[in-house]
């Protein structure tokens, strides 16, 4: 099990991870981030937002099904926000570099991180 520390710190080695937080998205604030490039307070916010929405939708749907990870592409950049499973109420965001980083090995070193992480 890795305390948050650890667990920004291992995604922040993978190559183009530019930053990443853990945040609690029944307030919307960041209880932890790592890196630079993005203002890590007002996305974690933005993307609290973002996982309610889905997550209100996927119930109006009737849908028997948790998120795994959403994935939002821009042009120079990756967002991968990926709900915990083990902690109720966090979610993972990690941002990367569109041209240096390997959205496979991305999506997989979030899922592992995840399932490791301990408050």
């Amino acid at each position: 099990m890795a305390n948050l520390t650890d667990s920004l710190n291992d995604l922040m080695s993978l190559e183009g991870a530019l930053c990443a937080a853990v945040v609690d998205y029944n307030s919307g604030m960041m209880l932890a981030s790592a890196g630079t490039g993005v203002d890590m307070e007002l996305a974690a916010a933005g993307n609290t937002e973002v996982v309610r929405a889905k997550m209100k939708t996927i119930k109006a749907l009737g849908l028997n099904e948790n998120i795994d990870d959403i994935l939002i592409t821009l042009g120079k950049q990756y967002h991968i926000i990926r709900p915990c499973s083990r902690l109720a109420g966090i979610f993972v965001y990690y941002v990367l570099d569109n041209k240096r980083a390997n959205l496979a090995l991305a999506r997989r070193k979030v899922t592992d991180v995840e399932s490791e992480m301990t408050m």
